[in-house]
């Protein structure tokens, strides 16, 4: 096979990257909203489309507690691919969803079941297009410079999951990947697993 035609790591972000971006958007004051959509995207995978179309419901129970299972009702591929479509919340993550219930609470935001889960001004769901610029501006105020986009977030999380535990089907089920094939991409070796092996080569 020529290696021209092979296909190129996907964008991640490092590790230091990663505490970065969240740390720095968990200092914002009065929206925590921004930090959660970026918690949310690197540690479930979820696509921005998926987040938007998210309401309280899917996250929280009755109590306002998060779900440790989400059930996706807004999905790529529709209908096409149902029993794929659960997601997993890890414990740091539902420990923060269920802090992110209360500011909303506190914020005067609607959270009954059907109400969406980020909203814009006025109540109204966040678009992915606001999506792409509370990144755009996270990304700038982590300094990350500009090579990586929300996606990226997805290919983190996807690339974490590999390294924790080398298993690729296991990987395959979290992104909801009808093929293989498309996980395979997070085998490959990432930039920071290369740098760390070669950092103490004796030479």
């Amino acid at each position: 096979m020529s290696y021209a035609n092979r296909a190129r790591p996907p964008r991640t972000l490092t590790a230091d990257e990663q505490r970065r971006i969240l740390a720095q958007t968990g200092k914002l004051r009065g929206d925590f909203r921004d930090h959660m959509l970026i918690a949310m995207a690197l540690g479930t995978g979820l696509r921005e489309f998926e987040l938007c179309a998210l309401d309280c419901g899917d996250v929280f129970n009755a109590r306002l507690a998060a779900r440790r299972r989400v059930e996706l009702r807004t999905f790529k591929g529709g209908s096409d691919s149902p029993a794929l479509q659960e997601v997993f919340v890890p414990d740091a993550l539902a420990h923060k969803l269920t802090r992110f219930a209360k500011w909303k609470k506190k914020e005067g935001q609607d959270t009954a079941p059907s109400a969406p889960l980020f909203v814009a001004r006025g109540a109204r769901r966040l678009s992915c297009r606001r999506v792409r610029e509370i990144f755009a501006d996270a990304r700038e105020l982590a300094e990350l410079g500009d090579r990586l986009h929300f996606h990226s977030l997805r290919h983190t999380f996807c690339q974490n999951l590999y390294e924790r535990t080398r298993d690729i089907r296991l990987v395959q089920r979290a992104a909801r990947h009808a093929n293989l094939t498309t996980t395979t991409i997070y085998a490959e070796p990432s930039t920071e697993m290369v740098a760390g092996a070669v950092r103490d080569l004796e030479c």
